[in-house]
């Protein structure tokens, strides 16, 4: 019997894996760098040290799930949310 050596699916799960995974981190860090008190560079700075414990937790999560539609959704609906929160003084100073 001939292995199967490509599969869609598994495509989609690196490619989710690594760029809604990387999307997903880059707004947990600005989301946790606005929600930090003091000085904005030192909020930032300090945001950024969980980032590398999240992106490799992001990538096991996304090839533990059981369905790539849930793998897709939960990522990309978590950064979306995140990406509000990180950015809404920025989004808000441009609408003035």
């Amino acid at each position: 019997m001939k292995a199967q050596v490509f599969s869609w699916p598994m495509l989609s799960r690196v490619v989710a894996a690594i760029f809604a995974g990387y999307l997903f981190t880059y707004a947990f860090t600005a989301a946790l760098a606005q929600l930090l008190p003091g000085e904005p560079r030192a909020a930032m700075t300090i945001a950024t040290w969980p980032a590398f414990v999240v992106y490799p937790l992001v990538i096991l999560w996304a090839f533990a799930c059981t369905r790539v539609r849930l793998v897709w959704s939960g990522l990309l609906l978590a950064s979306g949310a995140l990406l509000i929160i990180g950015f809404w003084p920025h989004l808000m100073r441009a609408w003035s």
